[in-house]
């Protein structure tokens, strides 16, 4: 069972360095980018830079889409990510920016922060994988992969930092707003959720431009 695990887990390593080998091959320095959040009622959304080191793939088994990893593992991936990347950054878009120029503008806002972290901590990025996104202001070469967080160790990895680092933060404000149940659904619109927000009001986490947040507010129960 233990040779069949690792085989597994190597053929999935495999499997998730596609897009990246044939770049590596080439000299290029490859960054992948991705977002979380972009559907939940509260709170910012996230984004994540990571250019992986070709010498310690091998260290990033285990890595794969956040959506499929639980939270534990998620973490302990993480921290390995950020030990094995020549450079990684996380940047957010505001709720105030969600709510003033909308949830895609906001996520890309968000990603090309954390490219151009990542971008001034290099010499030179070559080329990027980006999850079902193009990222804008930029000259360097894209490739936008639907459902990249799952096809490339470069976008998981980013989806994975984006992911844990954004949760951390929901938990935290719980302690803030503790009627809302952040540190179980950070900020998705669950039914107990949308029955503390119609009961306590909008906070400022709330995406005022959001349909459940905005029928709240427009009734008068404003936070």
């Amino acid at each position: 069972m233990a040779r069949k695990a690792v085989e597994a887990a190597d053929q999935r390593l495999e499997d998730l360095l596609v897009e990246e080998l044939p770049l590596w091959s080439e000299g290029c320095v490859v960054a992948g980018l991705d977002e979380v959040g972009a559907g939940p009622i509260a709170g910012p959304v996230t984004a994540a830079c990571v250019v992986i080191d070709p010498q310690r793939v091998d260290e990033l088994k285990g890595v794969d889409d956040s959506k499929a990893l639980t939270a534990r593992r998620r973490a302990d991936r993480a921290e390995v990510i950020k030990g094995c990347a020549l450079a990684w950054a996380i940047a957010e878009a505001t709720v105030e920016e969600i709510d003033r120029i909308n949830i895609l503008q906001a996520a890309l806002l968000a990603m090309s922060r954390a490219l151009q972290m990542v971008v001034d901590s290099l010499d030179e990025v070559h080329h990027l994988l980006v999850d079902a996104r193009e990222v804008p202001g930029t000259d360097i070469p894209q490739t936008s992969l639907i459902k990249g967080d799952a096809r490339s160790l470069s976008i998981a990895s980013a989806s994975i930092l984006a992911k844990v680092h954004r949760d951390e933060f929901m938990v935290r404000m719980a302690t803030a707003y503790p009627e809302y149940g952040f540190e179980r659904h950070k900020g998705y619109g669950t039914s107990a959720h949308l029955s503390a927000l119609r009961r306590y009001g909008a906070t400022p986490l709330h995406r005022r431009s959001f349909a459940p947040v905005s029928s709240v507010v427009y009734q008068g129960s404003l936070f």
